[in-house]
């Protein structure tokens, strides 16, 4: 790939962004990140961070600094919503290291989005822009122009060899580069908050990701902050999408879906829930991978390029996975920028279409009722814990080639 003296483009400066930004540095390659917010505080409470994702930063030498603010779970444990009752549990811990060759760790999104961007900032390949609005992008014959707008609304472009779309789930890039189908709401909406270790009850404090199934609804917790604080998730079915994102949410939401959950039989979930605070709600979006998600001087990563509903907490994962296999195929098909991308389309679409599909079907098993709920309980309790690693040794087992 021929950069001369103009930088790579990374428009959005989240997790995928920043990843793919370091990557790329660190490959000798200089960058330039335009952000369009001017706070760079990153929302959305915790994030798992699979064994397939945790390798990256780990490779990237991020270990020890993410090792510090994330906590490394000891198993999976998942239950029944109706009665509490556990169906299942899969080690994590060292168990899932030792098996996969790097840690699960879960982690406030705000701790490793500062992780990426100090290194970011520290990295002399790297300038980050903010306030930088990006609109749309133009091909050349041997570069791509993009189009962007200050914070007073004043027209910019920035020629450049390559322009990376990382502009997330609302991207702007998505219509001009790709030429799949805008992300569309899938019935689902997720209350979010994070509360501190004291407010958790505690027999709910052993440092586990806790999964309890139920009827149209289903709740996730675990510890993040190095075991200070506890993120909840609660996500429901709903009829119509919320306009904007990480929205304050109605207090009645959550008291009607507590009224619903048994006392005496939960009453620590109940309790638990109960003290959050704050409580912020996404209505949840998918989309198809394009089957065309690159132009000639330009590609998008991430959200951006394959939106997918967090049933295998994999969103942020396939973003820094996406990162790594940009990267390399950089490198690979240095000087043609062309094969370069289509080799990373090549081996990316398989894989996230696959996470989308098997994303959309926890979606739908974690919520069953009645008979069908009394079956997939079996199956479970079935499986084990042996069972349950091996059905995911695809997805945590992944690495880059």
């Amino acid at each position: 790939m021929s950069i001369s003296s103009e930088p790579i483009v990374v428009a959005g400066a989240g997790i995928g962004g920043l990843t793919a930004a370091l990557q790329l540095a660190r490959q000798g390659m200089s960058v330039t990140v335009l952000e369009k917010r001017t706070a760079l505080v990153e929302a959305g409470a915790g994030i798992q961070l699979s064994p397939n994702a945790s390798r990256v930063l780990v490779s990237l030498g991020f270990g020890a600094a993410i090792g510090r603010r994330a906590v490394a779970p000891e198993q999976l444990s998942i239950r029944r919503l109706g009665d509490g009752r556990r169906l299942a549990t899969m080690p994590l811990g060292a168990a899932i290291r030792t098996r996969h060759g790097a840690p699960y760790w879960v982690i406030l999104r705000a701790d490793l989005h500062g992780v990426l961007l100090d290194a970011a900032r520290a990295e002399p390949g790297i300038r980050l822009l903010v306030g930088k609005h990006v609109t749309g992008m133009a091909e050349r014959d041997d570069h791509a122009e993009v189009q962007f707008e200050t914070g007073n609304g004043t027209p910019q472009t920035l020629r450049t060899p390559l322009l990376i779309g990382a502009d997330g789930v609302r991207s702007k890039l998505r219509s001009v580069i790709g030429d799949g189908d805008a992300p569309r709401f899938r019935n689902f909406e997720a209350w979010r908050c994070v509360i501190p270790r004291d407010s958790v009850p505690e027999r709910l404090r052993a440092h586990d990701v806790v999964a309890w199934l139920g009827r149209n609804a289903h709740v996730v917790h675990y510890p993040v902050a190095g075991g200070g604080a506890w993120n909840l998730v609660v996500i429901v079915r709903s009829q119509s999408a919320a306009e904007g994102w990480g929205l304050p949410m109605e207090h009645g939401k959550l008291g009607a879906f507590l009224a619903s959950i048994p006392a005496p039989a939960l009453g620590d979930l109940r309790a638990l829930l109960l003290g959050g605070e704050n409580w912020r709600l996404w209505s949840l979006h998918d989309a198809l991978p394009a089957v065309r998600w690159s132009t000639p001087h330009a590609t998008l990563l991430g959200d951006a390029a394959h939106p997918v509903l967090p049933f295998l907490a994999q969103g942020g994962a396939m973003a820094i996975e996406d990162a790594a296999v940009l990267g390399e195929a950089l490198a690979v098909h240095a000087g043609n920028t062309r094969a370069a991308l289509a080799a990373y389309e090549e081996a990316r679409y398989p894989r996230v279409r696959r996470v989308m599909e098997e994303s959309r079907s926890n979606g739908r098993s974690f919520h069953f009722s009645g008979a069908i709920a009394v079956v997939r309980d079996l199956l479970l309790r079935h499986f084990g814990a042996e069972g349950l690693n091996r059905r995911y040794d695809w997805l945590y087992g992944w690495q880059p080639d």
